[in-house]
């Protein structure tokens, strides 16, 4: 997708702070404007949002800048505001005594009103789709329902009754929109209060009683193998993000079969270990551990294939696709690199399945019909 923009009357100092907001995915660092340039300046600006892939028509924003405006975007270090942590406790302090019942939770996030009919006959497939405040599900079963309601897979769901699958179901639910933002506003449902929406309607119309409790499990364990490891700046902020690194180095332009491509700063190993199941869905669907014993934060950019590029299914299925169920991945296409690999050759650290204590979802009682609408 190709982004335009005209800039009128432009100082570069505001030109830098526009880039930082705006030139996604590739900036993900506050840009400084260091080019010397006073006064203001009117130009217009194109750029592909997405890096253009191998043979395709497209250019970066690092290309765009630089060919257009005869500036250039480099990865340098220079003083930026930061806020230094000086003191911090990893818990908070215990609760005033009483205050459970002087702020009592508030109830679970209920859709407003919700149809239930059974799937007409003949009618294949499964169609879920999100809008604004609305979820409409054409053929779910209750099992999708319950994995997405708690985001767990099948491995983490324990006593489903057989006939789980068996029936389906078309569900339209609304909640009510804030009236004082306006009709012309989506309102958007935030994913996690969609989730607990959607256990609350399990609760009420299917009856549906569940408990959480660890059992052992197939977990993925992050193991020291021969590290080498690049250390960070303690002064950068926390987090991994999709897309190329300060060097602004995307692997995926000359090969797109690494469909993934991941850079992580200022991590230690047992952040990223809680990372994989965000970073690597369609691989890792079950708990981290990290038994690495490597202490520190460091700075790495994995670059891999998807599950499904590996399985050789099309693209836009990557996050949808099924964990794998063990580290070795399925052979890998021309130039393909599976997660497992990356993390080995990138790292020197291994991600292994090994027999842990993992949550699990028990369903204590379930009701194969729902109530009536």
């Amino acid at each position: 997708m190709a982004i335009t923009f005209s800039c009128h009357n432009e100082s570069m100092d505001d030109f830098a702070e526009f880039l930082y907001g705006t030139a996604n995915p590739y900036l993900r660092r506050p840009v400084v404007n260091s080019t010397g340039l006073k006064g203001k300046w009117d130009f217009d600006l194109q750029w592909t949002y997405n890096p253009p892939r191998a043979g395709a028509d497209g250019i970066t924003i690092f290309d765009a800048v630089d060919k257009q405006l005869g500036l250039k975007l480099e990865a340098k270090t220079a003083p930026l505001p930061v806020v230094i942590v000086d003191s911090v406790e990893e818990k908070p302090t215990p609760n005033a005594p009483g205050i459970d019942k002087a702020l009592p939770p508030p109830p679970p996030s209920a859709f407003d009103v919700s149809v239930i009919n059974p799937t007409a006959p003949g009618k294949n497939g499964m169609q879920i789709m999100i809008n604004g405040n609305q979820l409409t599900a054409n053929g779910a079963t209750l099992r999708w329902l319950i994995e997405f309601a708690w985001d767990i897979d099948d491995r983490m769901l324990v006593g489903a009754p057989k006939w789980l699958d068996d029936n389906h179901f078309d569900i339209l639910a609304k909640s009510t929109q804030d009236a004082s933002l306006g009709p012309q506003v989506n309102q958007q449902v935030d994913i996690d209060e969609l989730r607990q929406m959607v256990r609350t309607l399990l609760a009420d119309r299917f009856k549906l009683a569940a408990h959480m409790e660890d059992q052992p499990g197939d977990a993925f364990v992050l193991l020291a193998d021969k590290p080498h490891l690049k250390k960070a700046d303690p002064l950068n902020r926390t987090g991994c993000k999709t897309g190329p690194g300060p060097d602004g180095k995307d692997p995926r332009i000359a090969n797109p079969v690494l469909g993934r491509l991941v850079t992580c700063s200022n991590m230690s190993m047992a952040q990223f270990a809680v990372e994989l199941q965000t970073l690597a869905t369609g691989y890792i669907r079950t708990p981290v551990f990290n038994d690495t014993g490597i202490d520190g934060a460091y700075d790495f950019t994995l670059s891999f294939s998807t599950s499904a590029q590996l399985r050789g299914t099309p693209q836009g299925s990557t996050d949808d696709a099924p964990s794998a169920t063990s580290a070795s991945a399925a052979a890998a296409p021309s130039g393909g690199i599976s997660l497992f690999d990356a993390v080995d050759k990138t790292l020197g650290v291994k991600l292994e399945q090994q027999k842990r204590p993992i949550p699990v979802l028990v369903l204590d009682h379930v009701e194969p019909k729902p109530t009536d609408n």
